[in-house]
């Protein structure tokens, strides 16, 4: 089974996913597109922000490790009385 690093057309794929994932986030931002609609639910939520976020997980797991251990340290010193 071959890396995910080694196909060649990856870092042209998580460039895509980013551009896709920063162009959704603006035009949810701008409310140019709404999150939720009555006709489609949160499906608009789904595709502008969502769907990048699978994609560039499942191209680079190594950022949801990175998520969790950033959470986890952040978490760890926090007392709450």
């Amino acid at each position: 089974m071959r890396h995910a690093s080694t196909f060649p057309h990856h870092p042209r794929l998580c460039a895509v996913a980013v551009l896709w994932l920063f162009a959704g986030a603006l035009l949810l931002l701008t409310t140019l597109v709404p999150a939720h609609t009555a006709l489609l639910g949160w499906t608009p939520l789904f595709w502008l922000v969502g769907a990048p976020v699978v994609a560039l997980l499942g191209l680079e797991p190594v950022l949801l490790q990175r998520v969790v251990r950033r959470r986890r340290r952040v978490n760890h010193g926090v007392a709450w009385h």
